[in-house]
């Protein structure tokens, strides 16, 4: 089995991007309510980076981890 590495420059990322489109366009991609990562993850996530950001975050809320990302935007934005 390959040894995979989380990357943890996604979390960062997480934190500084706004939602592109949609109802919550503007609103960083850490702060969407959890009803709507799950209505989008009923609909089918977009592909690529974004994507991947969309199903990390819900992830991370659905199974009750917000500290997580409260923790990095904390960091991030006392930098």
């Amino acid at each position: 089995m390959e040894n995979v590495r989380p990357d943890s420059s996604i979390l960062i990322d997480i934190v500084k991007t706004r939602m592109p489109f949609g109802k919550h366009k503007g609103v960083l991609i850490c702060d969407l309510p959890v009803h709507y990562l799950e209505w989008i993850y009923s609909k089918g996530l977009p592909a690529g980076k974004m994507g991947m950001m969309l199903a990390t975050v819900y992830e991370i809320k659905t199974n009750g981890m917000h500290s997580i990302l409260q923790s990095v935007k904390n960091a991030v934005n006392s930098k």
